[in-house]
């Protein structure tokens, strides 16, 4: 049987309409999402994936799944590592809402 992710009821609740209704980019939900599930499943800070790996295990183009990135990035939903310019890079999925 697969890990099962809790997800937090704020990412329903507010980030679903805000991504999907109001940026109209329901692939920066399915990726953000998908983040989310590989970093509770490893336990890991930082998530190291490409962008084709997103694309195949989400079932979204490799495009769309730049667009997600973008728009994650953009609201400050993820951070992105590199160790060097053709590096894979390293997901770190933030969350805003909990504000320390």
């Amino acid at each position: 049987m697969p890990p099962r992710t809790i997800l937090d009821p704020f990412i329903v609740d507010s980030l679903l309409p805000l991504l999907v209704g109001k940026d109209r980019q329901p692939s920066a939900f399915l990726v953000y999402l998908y983040l989310w599930h590989r970093g509770s499943a490893s336990r890991r800070t930082a998530i190291a994936v490409s962008l084709q790996t997103m694309a195949e295990e989400t079932g979204l183009s490799k495009s769309a799944v730049q667009r997600g990135v973008r728009t994650l990035l953009r609201r400050r939903l993820i951070r992105i590592e590199k160790s060097s310019a053709t590096a894979v890079p390293g997901y770190t999925v933030l969350r805003p809402w909990l504000r320390r």
